[in-house]
């Protein structure tokens, strides 16, 4: 997808919206950024590999190799474009959560940084932490062990 092409859609999604919309664009398909890395070192004049080498650092803390646009209780309604999605988020009770979110706030309060985002994970189970120091949280052992220890909300 081309950056008109983004703009338009983001600018066309905004009209559609109503207030709290969630849009989900259909970007084409995937590029590898291999074959865009080369394709810019062409257009530069130069060749891959001989002139400007590719290095291959692997992931950095908090990326990802694939995003994950819905969850799988999500679901999503097509619009009048094509390439536009509107998404159908999971409705929250503010009652049932407010009292984990005071907990979270009570906890963020303490700089207890592991804590805070463990307080986090138990708001919204979905989130996983991708190639961080937080991932250990994502484990059923950590998670047993902070219900058997009763931190755990209801």
């Amino acid at each position: 997808m081309t950056i008109p092409e983004a703009c338009r859609l983001v600018l066309e999604a905004a009209f559609m919206g109503q207030g709290n919309d969630i849009f989900i664009f259909d970007m084409g398909k995937p590029v590898k950024i291999t074959d865009m890395a080369c394709r810019m070192i062409k257009l530069a004049g130069l060749q891959p590999d001989k002139d400007i080498e590719i290095v291959y650092t692997g992931l950095r803390p908090g990326e990802k190799l694939y995003e994950e646009l819905l969850y799988n209780e999500e679901n999503s309604t097509p619009t009048l474009n094509p390439k536009i999605f509107k998404g159908i988020s999971l409705k929250q009770d503010y009652d049932k959560i407010k009292p984990a979110l005071q907990q979270l706030v009570e906890v963020a309060q303490t700089d207890n940084k592991k804590e805070t985002v463990y307080q986090l994970k138990q708001i919204v189970p979905e989130f996983k932490s991708m190639n961080s120091v937080y991932e250990a949280l994502d484990e059923k052992t950590y998670i047993s062990k902070k219900m058997k220890s009763n931190i755990m909300f209801n």
